[in-house]
Formats: C-alpha cells, structure tokens, sequence
C-alpha cells in the first residue's frame, strides 16, 4: 500500500526561488555557464568578527541546547536593537528567536489563526506568504497592487478587504520582491484603518537595513503605543550581515502571543542552534561598519541593474527602494517568440531566459504579479554585466 499524502502537504506548492535556484544548478552541474539571479541571498561573505565569535562560543562549550525560545542574553540583545533603532520599549520576554525568519513567520501564523479565518496580503507578495498561511487551516485574500501605486497597499483598499473574518494583515517593507518602501505617512494610513478594526499585524521587516538613496524606514509597531499592542515585528540577521545560512531570525511582539510561539516551537524543533546565537549577538552589538558597506555595495549594484534593464527592448523597470530585488515588467514580450519559444506568460518568459541565455530570474506569477520577472542584484557586478548581455541577446532573438 502507498502511504497516503495528507490534504495539506499536497496542497502545498514547493518554494518558486528555491525551485529557480535548483534548476541553474543543474544546469551548472552539467557544465553551463548561468547568470543566476534567482535567490535572495547576499553573496558577501559573513563579517569576520562574527564567525569568530562563533568560533569563540564553539571553544567555550556553548555547543548545547538553549531554552527553546532562544539564549536569553540574544533576546535582550534584540530587545536593545529595537530601543536603539526605532525607540520600541520591549523586554526580552516579548522576543522569540527561531531557525530563521521564515520560522518565525511559520510559528506567529500558527500561533494566531486557523480555520475560518482571513489573512489579507497585498500582492506582490513573497512567495511563501500564501502557502503558510494554507497550511494552518486559514485562508488567504490578496490585495492587488499596481507599479502605478509604487506597489504598495492603499488605506481605501485594506478597509474593503476586510471581513468579520479577518483576523491578521501580512505587511511586508522594505518588500520582497517588488523592493517597495512604505513611507511613514501611508503606514500612518494604514494604522488608522487596523486601529478602527480587530486586525493584528505581521510586519516583516527582514530587509530593514537595505534602503537606499532618501528612503526612510519606519518600524511599524514603534509608530504608536496601540500598534506594538498589535503586531509581530519579524526580521533577523539573514539579510542585514550575510548570514543566511546561520539560520537566525527573530519575532518581537505581545508576550502572550510571543509565549504561544515558544510552546509551539519547543514541540516542533526545540531550541535554534546555540552557536549560530551567539554569533548574532556579536552582529547585533559589535560594530556596524560591515552592514553599511554591503548596503553602498547593493546601492551600486541596484542603479546599475536598472539602467541596464532601461536599455534593454520592452522592459520598465521602477527602481526599488529597498532590499536586493528589481522587479520589472516583461508583458511587452508576451506573444512573441525567444529563443525559439512562444512567450505567453511570465512563467514561460523565465524558462524560456534559462533554458536559451542561461539567464535565472523568477517568474511574476509566483508572487502574486503576472507580467513581470524578479531579478535578484544580491550578486556581483561582474556577473549583472554579464548576466543582463545575455539577457538581451535572449530578448533581440
């Protein structure tokens, strides 16, 4: 007999970047040069005084489990990040810290909805969003946004998605993938339509140091003494000092709903890695010089890929104010043939780009956006230089 699948894994789609990402490997294993830009993933090496401080964890035997919530000393550590940053008075009983912010996402969701309740998204919408949200019985509603409104959710348009029903709103800024910034006035917004309503808020703010040029980030529960009442702040140090394969992120909120994370997280995978733990409190407390370089760099890289993009044939691309991400629109192509492949969607256009140019983007349609392709510029300048001749080589043919 076949063990049966259950309803809810096989209603889960597997990860659109990660499955980009697995495709240009195996493209690389058989020898092809490909320009991947596909996964958000900075390719700086993690600070040196970091990993030595994992080093030093390592030799001082903080090799074992932590309370499951995470080190205490981390906690506080996050508690005086946001003190320092955004004036957000927390204590380290309103911090979780979990095998990354996807985790945390994971266990805040679980830990506050379930069937018969609504989650309002905005798309575009990081890819996992929707999926998570299935998987605890909840359902979703998407809000569309446009390139014309800076792909960003208006006050008009969260009053009237909201239903008896709605129970949380997943906003996501600096954004992935569109690298939209809301801006303290249409936060302010938003605020006053969640203040009027029951919703709470999951605001994710895992690119929070990647802002560029006059663009300003605003830490939403820090507005206002209501809001922190209502929302559970995600970031990490994934994003922010190249330490994605650390696997450390955070979740800062009310301390019941921070408490109910931590009963779910010690049944699902016990304490986040202890070594990985301390080398985030050296992030968070030793000095900051590191992440300010790597945001310049991706400064550079960011105008660079959009004036590339503005010089390649029926391409628009609105220049992202954050993270590492330009998303741009490929619908003038829709129709035509490439590569010797008829173009009729996003999803064609990206494997019609790897197939034939060995160009990696990830297609619009994964995040909630059809007719537009998301390139990653968390990469060399070499490699953007590169990878966009090719790219259009691929859109002349």
């Amino acid at each position: 007999m076949k063990i049966p699948i259950s309803k809810m894994a096989a209603a889960v789609q597997p990860s659109a970047t990660l499955a980009a990402g697995a495709k240009a490997r195996q493209l690389k294993a058989e020898g092809k040069t490909v320009y991947d830009f596909s996964l958000g993933e900075p390719d700086f090496p993690t600070p040196a005084h970091i990993c030595d401080a994992a080093h030093q964890a390592m030799l001082q035997g903080h090799t074992h489990y932590t309370a499951a919530s995470g080190l205490v000393e981390l906690r506080a550590a996050i508690a005086r990040y946001y003190q320092k940053n955004y004036g957000l008075t927390v204590s380290p009983e309103q911090v979780i810290v979990s095998n990354g912010a996807k985790h945390s996402i994971h266990n805040m969701l679980e830990s506050t909805v379930g069937p018969g309740d609504e989650v309002i998204i905005p798309t575009p919408y990081w890819v996992s969003y929707s999926d998570m949200v299935q998987m605890t019985g909840a359902s979703y509603v998407l809000v569309p946004t446009t390139e014309a409104s800076g792909f960003k959710m208006t006050a008009a348009q969260l009053r009237h998605a909201i239903t008896p029903r709605s129970r949380l709103l997943m906003l996501n800024s600096p954004s992935n993938p569109t690298g939209s910034v809301y801006s303290r006035k249409e936060l302010e917004a938003l605020a006053d339509v969640i203040l009027d309503s029951n919703l709470a808020v999951m605001s994710d703010e895992i690119y929070e140091k990647l802002v560029y040029g006059d663009t300003k980030m605003t830490c939403f529960a820090a507005m206002r003494p209501e809001l922190a009442e209502r929302t559970i702040t995600i970031s990490g140090v994934s994003k922010s000092y190249a330490m994605t394969g650390w696997r450390m992120g955070w979740a800062v909120g009310p301390a019941h709903v921070i408490k109910m994370m931590g009963n779910v997280q010690s049944q699902q995978t016990s304490s986040p890695c202890s070594i990985s733990q301390y080398a985030a409190i050296t992030a968070l407390d030793g000095e900051q010089k590191c992440v300010e370089e790597m945001r310049q760099e991706f400064a550079v890289r960011r105008d660079l890929v959009c004036r590339r993009l503005s010089e390649l044939p029926g391409i628009h691309c609105k220049p992202p104010d954050g993270a590492f991400y330009a998303f741009f629109n490929v619908s003038a192509h829709f129709g035509k043939t490439l590569g010797g492949v008829k173009i009729t969607d996003s999803t064609s256009f990206c494997a019609a780009a790897l197939e034939t140019a060995h160009v990696n983007l990830v297609q619009g349609s994964a995040f909630g956006a059809e007719g537009y392709a998301r390139l990653s510029f968390a990469t060399s300048r070499a490699v953007i230089n590169a990878g966009l001749d090719r790219l259009g080589q691929f859109l002349g043919s």
